[in-house]
C-alpha cells in the first residue's frame, strides 16, 4: 500500500474547500496515511463466513407498553412557554425554512 502523498492531501483539501498551511499538509498527510492503514489492516482480518455486527454480544431493545396516561392539561403544559399556538409550543424557524 503506498503512502498518502502531500499532493493528495492538497487535492482533497481543495475538494473540501478547506484552506490549509504547509505544516497542516505534512501533519494531515501523516495523520491520513495511519487511517488508511487501520481500515486495510481490518480489511486483511475481515473474513467472508463472519457476519457483520454492530456490538461484541447481542442486544435486544427492552420496550414498555403503550398506554394511557393522566397527563397535563394543554393549558397547563403550555402555561410557562414563552409563545405558545394551536396548542403547541411555538419556536423560531431555523435553517431559513419556508412555512
Amino acid at each position: 500500500m503506498t503512502a498518502i502523498t502531500r499532493d493528495e492531501v492538497a487535492h482533497l483539501a481543495r475538494l473540501s474547500r478547506l484552506a490549509l498551511g504547509e505544516d497542516e499538509l505534512d501533519h494531515l498527510a501523516a495523520q491520513l496515511d495511519q487511517i488508511i492503514s487501520a481500515v486495510a489492516r481490518v480489511q486483511e482480518v475481515a473474513a467472508q463466513d463472519i457476519p457483520p455486527t454492530s456490538h461484541a454480544l447481542p442486544l435486544s431493545n427492552v420496550y414498555r407498553a403503550d398506554e394511557v396516561r393522566p397527563s397535563l392539561p394543554p393549558e397547563q403544559a403550555l402555561g410557562g412557554a414563552p409563545a405558545a399556538e394551536e396548542q403547541r409550543f411555538r419556536v423560531p424557524r431555523i435553517l431559513g425554512e419556508e412555512a
